[in-house]
């Protein structure tokens, strides 16, 4: 597996009215190609920042970050991010949300590649439905479709799931590793839920207090689908909160 982004002494300071925050201190971070890779940390220690500065939202402060060997001074439509507030058009049907990012082309072809995703998230029937019509689950679907229908390279997913009930989030956890799996997209993803982290991740990437750094990263070779009650998913559980200073 070859190495899609490296992020190399990434520092990262905000400056204020009340003088300057440090944020990233010397971030070193590789994300291979075509993997999950999921980082977890403190509340507040910057990894919102750290996803932020390798889609090219932000620029950091020095070091470097690289994506497929060229520097990341801006957003790209070859890198997607999917929010935790769905970000979909309310005034806009799921057909239309969908094919919003693909800009002027020949219906026929729109219509192909609209299809294809509204049938990959499991939309079918819906196409005419719009946001107000669907469930909290749904629309997040729609944002994943959205955001794969122009085919990036990278999908960051920040907290994607945080503003779904226990249960829609849970069944949303199966549905991205299935799309996942289909589209082979290299995927990071920032939560603040270690249960959720050893459920998605093929690597987990653990920061510091801010200013934050990497402490640790973690391969998680459970397999798939993974059960929270197995010995192994405890124990990678257990061993993450030991990093970030939780007792259990």
């Amino acid at each position: 597996m070859s190495t899609k982004i490296t992020v190399r002494g990434a520092h990262k300071v905000f400056s204020t009215k009340k003088g300057d925050v440090d944020v990233l201190d010397g971030v070193d971070l590789d994300v291979m190609e075509g993997e999950f890779l999921v980082i977890v940390g403190p509340s507040g220690c910057g990894k919102s920042t750290l996803l932020n500065c390798m889609a090219g939202f932000e620029l950091v402060t020095s070091g470097s970050i690289r994506i497929d060997g060229a520097e990341v001074r801006e957003p790209s439509r070859k890198r997607v991010f999917v929010f935790q507030e769905a970000g979909i058009f309310p005034w806009f049907s799921v057909w239309d949300n969908i094919g919003f990012g693909l800009g002027n082309l020949p219906f026929e072809e729109k219509h192909e590649i609209v299809m294809r995703y509204i049938r990959l998230v499991g939309l079918e029937g819906f196409e005419k439905a719009f946001p107000s019509e669907l469930s909290g689950g749904m629309k997040q679907r729609v944002e994943f479709a959205r955001a794969l229908a122009v085919e990036p390279d990278v999908l960051y997913l920040d907290e994607p799931f945080g503003a779904l009930d226990a249960l829609t989030r849970l069944g949303m956890r199966s549905e991205i590793i299935r799309i996942w799996r289909e589209t082979k997209k290299t995927c990071i993803l920032v939560t603040h839920d270690v249960e959720e982290a050893v459920e998605l991740a093929d690597r987990i990437a653990v920061m510091t207090k801010r200013p934050a750094t990497v402490h640790s990263v973690l391969q998680n070779d459970l397999p798939r689908p993974r059960d929270p009650d197995h010995p192994g998913f405890r124990a990678l559980k257990d061993k993450i909160f030991g990093i970030l200073g939780v007792e259990r």
